[in-house]
């Protein structure tokens, strides 16, 4: 299991049983085990990535960190929760019991994509926090739906939306309190045995409370009240979706990139890194592409794109594959027999950039839900996560060169898979 955990800056790092770890100091971090008291031991802060091709444990690393932290939450604390599809029985029954044991009464709010019900029937998941919880969104507790085929927040006359968050909020858990896990991973099986996802878990008030504050907008669902917000709190900034209004997040981010510069220690060179679901965003394409014509070094490791085999007409991997373009790998592929499924693929939604960004030079990441679509910019209920410090960088930099080098089909992309022929769904 590739972990990063840290419990308040400064950062240091630490090897803690096979876990690349930071931690206050090199032998503080503690193992995310439950110790006796429920607020005697808890997860620390950092990011955490499944590797899906791992052990059993590595596998389902997010989860258990998600788990360890619902078991910490402190008596009468509050979690809120807004996950696209919710298919983990375990952990269901982990937030009814926070909320419904005498002894911790723990505020438990839920918000989920309408498919978590329709879409696994079989799942028992929405019974267990409903039966726990109600469904009155006016209470403390409860677990809520999005409209079928809608996000909450989405324009419902601007076409099919869905309420794709991934974040978790925990007030007071272990010893930690105002956190923030913002994540790329749903809970279910495919979630830990399928996908390469990631999560970057966060301890501050002031990032928690602007998350804490979209989760009630979606909660409330008042979509034509919505604006597209991008709250700032020291290293950490929030960008929650959707943004209807016109303007492109991430060409906005990409055009705060300077491909090459000088200074007294000579010529320097800024990498640009993208691990990505789902590029098709035409207009972050062309930019990616044209930062590397610039003299970035542009590396993507994708899973799906559009082409002119899906659509028609040239689209994202053309785009990306024209002479002179980035390097680009794509980790898609099926090896297990059932045509049905992909035996592994890649979900996180990280962009990582090191050189000269802002007019300064920096190490910055971007991470959450949002794949590079259209509908996650314009319609969708997502959420992103700028992180500006150098050792969260350089640990999502080293997780990107795990999952480069086991990308599948890697450079031979030219597969249906890879070009959008047979689309996975936003997932």
């Amino acid at each position: 299991m590739t972990r990063l955990r840290t419990a308040i800056t400064p950062l240091a790092l630490a090897l803690v049983a096979g876990l690349h770890l930071m931690a206050p100091s090199p032998a503080t971090a503690a193992a995310p085990a439950m110790a006796a008291s429920p607020m005697a031991a808890s997860p620390g802060t950092g990011p955490v990535f499944n590797l899906p091709n791992g052990t059993p444990a590595q596998q389902r690393a997010i989860r258990s960190d998600l788990l360890a932290r619902v078991k910490a939450a402190a008596p009468r604390s509050t979690i809120k929760v807004a996950l696209y599809h919710f298919w983990d029985a375990e952990v269901a029954r982990a937030l009814a019991r926070a909320h419904t044991s005498a002894k911790r009464r723990v505020n438990v709010q839920v918000m989920l994509d309408e498919s978590s019900v329709s879409a696994m029937p079989s799942s028992t998941s929405y019974a267990i926090l409903r039966k726990a919880l109600g469904t009155n969104r006016a209470k403390r507790s409860f677990v809520g739906l999005c409209p079928k085929g809608k996000s909450c927040l989405g324009d419902p006359g601007a076409g099919p939306s869905i309420a794709h968050n991934k974040f978790w909020l925990f007030s007071r858990t272990g010893r930690l309190r105002n956190v923030v896990v913002q994540t790329s991973s749903n809970l279910s099986s495919g979630s830990y045995t399928k996908f390469w996802n990631d999560a970057m878990v966060v301890s501050q008030a002031r990032t928690y409370t602007a998350y804490s504050r979209y989760f009630d907008k979606l909660a409330a669902a008042d979509w034509r009240a919505w604006r597209y917000t991008r709250p700032g709190a020291g290293p950490y900034t929030g960008y929650f979706f959707p943004r209807p209004g016109g303007g492109d997040t991430v060409t906005a981010i990409l055009d705060n990139v300077t491909c090459r510069w000088k200074d007294a220690l000579g010529s320097h060179r800024t990498s640009v890194r993208l691990a990505m679901f789902k590029l098709t965003r035409q207009r972050v394409a062309d930019k990616l592409a044209a930062l590397h014509r610039q003299g970035c070094a542009v590396d993507i490791v994708y899973a799906q794109t559009d082409s002119e085999d899906s659509t028609g007409s040239p689209g994202t991997w053309e785009a990306l594959h024209a002479p002179g373009g980035p390097a680009v790998r794509c980790l898609h592929y099926d090896d297990d027999g059932d045509s049905r499924t992909s035996r592994e693929v890649l979900h996180s939604k990280t962009l990582m950039i090191s050189g000269r960004y802002a007019g300064a030079r920096n190490n910055v990441v971007w991470t959450g839900s949002h794949n590079y679509s259209g509908p996650a910019l314009t319609r969708n209920d997502e959420a992103l996560l700028k992180i500006d410090d150098s050792a969260v960088h350089d640990a999502y930099v080293r997780h990107f060169h795990r999952v480069r080098g086991s990308a599948l089909p890697g450079l031979a992309d030219d597969t249906p898979s890879c070009k959008g022929v047979s689309p996975q769904p936003e997932h």
